[in-house]
């Protein structure tokens, strides 16, 4: 089975020509009796030697981890960052894996963030708040700036996602040091909500700009997309169900729970829209621990979660085998603007 960057690649190196391409997409797709975009493809792993290449990428970072905790403050995280760029070289240059690319990246902002932080702890310092929250912005930016040069040198798609999470944190992270003083402690968190809320908007409205490049999903373009909706989709849907009293663990009301269901159904509405289902996936557990919270209340108690997975799984295999049709039902009234911007209809 070839993915789509594969093909791509083919027609780039001239192995086959561009209509050989679409050709072949076409019949696929016929034979899977629906479009290319509604597949929502990414690439994660291609083969049993993606994961083995992982474990022992794993491996040897958490050795270079331990080997520079040892040696200094910082070191550990300069090790990480750097054994994980040596590896990044031949493994997602070369050989373009996915997963150990993905771990990789993630290895490497890690490492590079954990040196400063190793060498704040080692001072065991005390700061105020306000000087704390302005640290964080720091260290969020310098995470900006190593996925920005790991997005020069290797263009993994998920790059592009943990620097805008970077970017988002450095932001967040300012305002919270501004308003700090205003606000005070006790309301820091409610403040922290909202903004996460706020930066997920954005962050999501970055994804649906690199979904729009690429409305046939054929190019790298479309997996960074994939992971920017997958950060975005968090970001939005937590603070609207803590708003709700969803993520207290406690008992909640109908109402809250009706709440939690219309919220649900207007994120289930935007991912049919286009055709992204992060949003589904992100408020899933919300979803479960709601339900799960209101048949224990109406004293269903050893059956509270078989009745919400068997609520829940039923209308999600549903939405899953017939989602074209649900789609085209969905996108079919918005205007042609609209229409003209998001994927295609089966």
């Amino acid at each position: 089975m070839y993915s789509e960057a594969e093909l791509q690649s083919a027609v780039s190196a001239g192995a086959i020509s561009r209509e050989a391409a679409q050709a072949l997409r076409d019949h696929a797709n016929g034979m899977r009796n629906a479009p290319v975009a509604d597949e929502e493809h990414f690439r994660l792993i291609t083969g049993f030697n993606d994961i083995f290449v992982t474990i022992a990428a794993v491996l040897l970072l958490v050795a270079c981890a331990g080997i520079g905790g040892a040696i200094a403050a910082g070191a550990g995280g300069l090790l990480v960052a750097g054994a994980a760029w040596l590896m990044a070289e031949f493994f997602t240059r070369k050989r373009r894996m996915a997963l150990p690319s993905i771990v990789l990246l993630l290895a490497f902002v890690g490492g590079v963030i954990a040196i400063p932080i190793e060498l704040i702890e080692a001072t065991d310092p005390h700061f105020s708040d306000q000087v704390t929250a302005l640290i964080g912005a720091g260290i969020a930016a310098l995470a900006g700036l190593a996925t920005l040069l790991h997005w020069r040198r290797f263009m993994v798609p998920i790059t592009v996602a943990a620097g805008t999470a970077a970017l988002a944190g450095t932001a967040v992270a300012l305002i919270m040091a501004a308003v700090q003083p205003m606000v005070g402690r006790d309301g820091m968190e409610n403040v922290l909500l909202w903004l996460l809320f706020g930066a997920g908007l954005i962050v999501f409205g970055i994804a649906m700009r690199w979904d729009m490049s690429d409305r046939a999903r054929e190019t790298r373009r479309s997996d960074v997309a994939f992971w920017l909706h997958l950060l975005a989709a968090p970001m939005i849907a937590h603070p609207l169900f803590h708003a709700l009293g969803v993520t207290e663990g406690q008992n909640i009301s109908a109402l809250a729970a009706l709440g939690v269901v219309v919220i649900y159904v207007l994120l289930g509405l935007v991912a049919l829209a286009v055709d992204r289902r992060a949003l589904l996936v992100s408020a899933l557990a919300y979803v479960l621990t709601a339900m799960t919270l209101l048949f224990r209340q109406f004293g269903m108690v050893e059956l509270n979660v078989a009745l919400t997975g068997l609520v829940i799984g039923s209308a999600l295999l549903t939405l899953s085998a017939f989602w074209g049709p649900i789609r085209r039902a969905v996108v079919s009234p918005l205007p042609d603007q609209w229409r003209g911007r998001l994927p295609a209809t089966a």
